[in-house]
């Protein structure tokens, strides 16, 4: 079993597909452009698995409060990585503060808040 796609809807679709791509080294798999019948999208990353991303209406594009865990829903997503440190410091590069946890086993992590308010946590297994 794997997860196949996770779908968020982001505020510019375009920025989010960049974001996504340089931090995971992801590819864009497939886009719906602008324009068509339905929700402008793109998927991102490789033959096994993507991110689905939507562009939400503007009218409607208000970012997600801070993940609370205590009430239902979705609260993160989680990436495995290769190198735990250049990525936080490429989000920090962006002015995106991490909060890297060490007393996790077998790895580490670091979890940030994306540019439209998702929690994201990655991975790096020793």
């Amino acid at each position: 079993m794997w997860l196949e796609h996770v779908n968020l809807t982001v505020s510019d679709l375009d920025a989010a597909a960049k974001f996504y791509c340089e931090l995971l080294d992801l590819q864009v798999r497939w886009r719906r452009e602008p324009g068509a019948p339905e929700t402008p999208a793109i998927h991102i990353g490789d033959d096994r698995s993507y991110l689905a991303l939507f562009l939400a209406d503007p009218a409607k594009a208000e970012h997600l409060p801070e993940p609370e865990y205590s009430r239902v829903g979705f609260n993160h997503v989680g990436f495995v990585i290769e190198d735990l440190d250049a990525k936080v410091a490429w989000l920090a590069e962006r002015g995106i503060e991490a909060e890297i946890m060490d007393e996790y086993e077998p790895g580490r992590r670091a979890y940030f808040i994306d540019p439209d308010g998702f929690e994201v946590e990655l991975v790096e297994y020793r």
